[in-house]
C-alpha cells in the first residue's frame, strides 16, 4: 500500500477539525497578518463572509481590482494591490516580502489560470497556505477564527466515539 498523502484532523466541530487538519499537512494558519483575495465574479458573494470574518480576527484584507471593489462595496475594509500583468509593486511581490500570510483565490477559464501561476509558485515557496475554492475559503476563515478563540487540544481517539452499553 503506497502513502498518497491524506491527513485528518478530528475534533469536536468542524472549525477545530479542520484546523487541526490543516496543521497535519503543514499549512500554518495565520491569526494575525494580510490575506490576499481575488476571486471571479460568480464567488464574490460567497466570499464576503469569510472576508468579514478575517478582518473581524484582526486581519487585513488586500484585493486586485474587481475583488476589492466587490468588498468595498460590501463594508468590508480592503486595500487594492496590482495584479502580475498590472505592473509593480503586484501580489507576487508582496507574497515575496512576506506581506501576504494567507491567500484565497479563484480562477475561471484557462486565461485566468495562467495568470495566476507566478502567484500560486511564490505561495508554494512561502508557505502561503492557498485556497481555491469558496468551500476551502470557508472552512480556513472557520478554523482561522476558532484558532482565534482558543488552543486546539489533544484528545485519545476513543474520546470522540460514544460508548455503547
Amino acid at each position: 500500500m503506497k502513502s498518497t498523502g491524506e491527513v485528518m484532523g478530528l475534533d469536536v466541530d468542524f472549525a477545530h477539525a479542520f484546523a487541526k487538519a490543516q496543521f497535519a499537512c503543514g499549512a500554518d494558519l495565520p491569526t494575525t497578518g494580510t490575506v490576499f483575495v481575488s476571486v471571479k465574479d460568480s464567488d464574490k458573494p460567497a466570499v464576503l463572509e469569510p472576508a468579514r470574518m478575517m478582518v473581524e480576527c484582526g486581519l487585513s484584507i488586500i484585493a486586485t481590482g474587481g475583488t476589492a471593489r466587490f468588498l468595498e462595496e460590501n463594508g468590508v475594509p480592503v486595500r487594492h494591490i496590482n495584479k502580475v500583468l498590472e505592473g509593480q509593486p503586484h501580489i507576487v511581490d508582496s507574497i515575496i516580502n512576506g506581506e501576504v500570510q494567507l491567500i484565497f483565490n479563484t480562477t475561471e477559464g484557462r486565461k485566468a489560470l495562467e495568470d495566476s501561476f507566478s502567484l500560486r509558485q511564490a505561495a508554494l515557496s512561502m508557505s502561503v497556505p492557498y485556497y481555491t475554492t469558496v468551500a476551502g475559503v470557508r472552512a480556513a476563515a472557520l478554523a482561522i477564527r476558532t484558532l482565534k478563540q482558543g488552543t486546539l487540544e489533544v484528545a485519545p481517539l476513543q474520546s470522540y466515539f460514544k460508548r455503547s452499553a
